[in-house]
């Protein structure tokens, strides 16, 4: 078992270590309950470490002078929240039921995007879970649970990054639902946040202010300094800590691009990887701006694909501002080279960044090197009223239903956001609960402001107020209900099932070894792509979004067959060389001839 560098960390015979970080202070002293306290003693490297009597349950502090006194930068578990005590973890108590889970192939991973504070807690995704598999499935992916302020948090304010918010339950509750989902095949990921600290409860800057430099400004304050070798570690072991101690099967690391170092990127990942028993599968998933394609090929798994997301997300609502208006010139020809290389920037100049070029080549790549979404928590919470497309799409959209069979049927990795599958009209807002109502101020006014120019939908002739964050009503609002209730959620529900189905019997066998053989554009908004998949078949989906059918020129092979059709007259129209409007029909060729470069090909 690795040895952890930071926190409190039981070492058998009633004892325990406590080891602090804390450059910037002189003298140290832990603070136990029931306990005198006792100073720490200053080691190498700004370290300050004790090993003295102690038990898991154990509640303690530390005490910087008189006016701080903290909670464990490396925290296990919190007393209620982030200003409140740490306590002492056992992290070995819990008794796995599945110890012969290895996890599954990347090819294999089907994603879900759930934050578990609106799901009911750990408990209330295990409860899920079973529903999860049966829709097809196979990889839970929860938004980051790191301990923030308050008991509500949209994920990406924590401030103690080892100590899963107890707001969501007990850190053997976590292990529970992971244990469960394994035992039912399933995968559980951590959504990580290592760019940056929320805006309450981070007191590092008061004993350890070298974790930040001031000359890395990010849209957070002061960035964190990678260059440190203590920083490193802590973030790197961090990662360890999620894999080891709770058998998480993968790590997504949010907005990887305000990570200062990209090396450490690269050193975190092949650490972790070096010290995790042979034979396990486990995933790194990049969020990068910057469609660093690099690091693809230096030992992470897959990017979110956000071109993908954008260029569909004009294309079914015809929104052009930020970074949408990227995408907005020649809309066909950015999906049809998302469809056969992944990004579509991946180099050339982006007009919404100034004109600076933007991303790097990818057309190499596998195309399981690039999660395809079409709703995400970034996309739908940063909206002013968190609308998702069953609002914007209208409620049974033709064009929406195609958008999603596209998505489900490429070799791309799906990713579906929670609610989607039901066609949750609920919307995903932006939430907090900080607990300095100056803060919380600043928020809402902050949100306010971001949203004053913008060019909202008017109701009633008026656009209407962007929600306060911090109010009870926008976390309500936000809830999705469980389960499918009407006739509307079960026909998207039947949709998903139907279209994760077909991907598990003829697509995800032969994922391996699959690349891009062509992309045609057909027609305005209509494009025919093909892939080669791994058994030398050629998958191909012929997408129309347009409103008028297109004449193809050419019908079907003898040998290909129907996989899929968005419509139900789809298939024979394609049989006669004609591509219904708004329409996604998938076939699959089962021809055997010579497998192409691995490079595909060029749009």
């Amino acid at each position: 078992m690795f040895e952890y560098s930071f926190g409190a960390v039981p070492r058998g015979g009633g004892q325990v270590k406590f080891r602090l970080w804390a450059p910037n202070a002189p003298d140290v002293y832990l603070e136990r309950e029931g306990h005198a306290p006792v100073r720490m003693a200053a080691v190498q490297d700004g370290f300050h470490e004790i090993l003295c009597e102690g038990a898991p349950g154990m509640r303690y502090r530390y005490r910087l002078d008189e006016q701080w006194c903290v909670a464990d930068p490396a925290s296990r578990q919190q007393d209620g929240d982030v200003h409140d005590a740490s306590i002492v973890q056992d992290t070995q108590a819990y008794t796995w039921r599945n110890n012969d889970w290895r996890g599954l192939p990347w090819k294999d991973t089907v994603l879900y995007e759930i934050h578990p504070g609106l799901a009911g807690g750990f408990r209330g995704v295990q409860e899920k879970l079973a529903e999860l598999a049966e829709l097809g499935v196979t990889a839970v992916e929860l938004m980051p649970i790191g301990d923030f302020p308050g008991p509500r948090n949209w994920g990406y304010d924590g401030t103690l990054p080892y100590a899963p918010d107890c707001a969501y339950g007990t850190p053997d509750d976590l292990r529970l639902l992971i244990d469960t989902a394994h035992g039912m095949g399933m995968q559980v990921f951590l959504d990580v946040v290592y760019n940056h600290f929320g805006p309450e409860g981070n007191y590092l800057g008061v004993y350890a202010s070298d974790f930040f430099n001031r000359d890395l400004n990010t849209p957070w304050g002061d960035g964190i300094d990678f260059s440190k070798r203590q920083v490193r570690d802590f973030f790197t072991e961090n990662a360890l800590y999620w894999l080891e101690e709770f058998r998480f099967d993968g790590l997504r690391l949010d907005a990887a691009h305000a990570i200062s170092d990209r090396g450490w990127l690269i050193e975190m990942q092949r650490f972790v990887r070096a010290r995790l028993e042979p034979g396990r599968h486990v995933h790194f998933i990049l969020e990068h701006e910057d469609n660093a394609a690099s690091l693809l090929r230096q030992g992470f798994d897959a990017q979110w694909n956000d071109d993908a997301h954008h260029v569909l997300h004009h294309i079914l609502t015809g929104e052009t501002q930020g970074y949408y208006g990227a995408f907005v010139d020649n809309p066909t020809r950015h999906l049809a080279k998302c469809l056969a290389e992944g990004f579509v920037y991946q180099g050339e100049s982006n007009p919404t960044r100034g004109g600076r070029p933007h991303g790097e080549p990818s057309a190499d790549l596998s195309p399981t090197a690039f999660i395809f979404f079409l709703q995400n928590h970034d996309q739908t919470g940063n909206r002013a009223y968190g609308e998702r497309l069953s609002s914007l799409c209208g409620r049974q959209p033709r064009r929406l239903r195609a958008a999603i069979a596209l998505q489900m049927l490429t070799p791309h990795i799906p990713m579906i956001f929670m609610g989607e599958e039901c066609g949750s009209t609920a919307p995903f807002l932006y939430f907090t609960s900080f607990g300095d109502p100056d803060l919380q101020r600043c928020v809402r006014e902050g949100r306010l402001k971001e949203f004053s120019n913008m060019h909202g939908r008017a109701r009633g002739g008026k656009v209407p107020a962007v929600p306060d964050p911090g109010s009870m009503k926008t976390w309500e609002a936000s809830r999705v209900a469980p389960g499918v209730h009407d006739a509307l959620g079960l026909s998207w529900h039947a949709l998903y099932k139907r279209l994760l189905d077909v991907r598990r019997e003829f697509i995800r066998p032969c994922l391996e070894g699959s690349v891009s053989e062509s992309v045609e554009v057909v027609g305005e908004l209509a494009v025919l792509a093909c892939w080669r998949m791994g058994n030398a078949s050629r998958l191909r989906i012929h997408c129309n979004f347009s409103r008028d059918d297109i004449v193809l020129g050419k019908k079907m092979s003898g040998s290909e067959q129907i996989i899929f059709a968005s419509q139900d007259q789809a298939g024979d129209a394609l049989n006669e060389g004609r591509l219904l409007a708004e329409c996604v029909v998938a076939t699959l060729d089962p021809y055997r001839g010579a497998p192409v470069s691995a490079a595909g090909s060029r749009v």
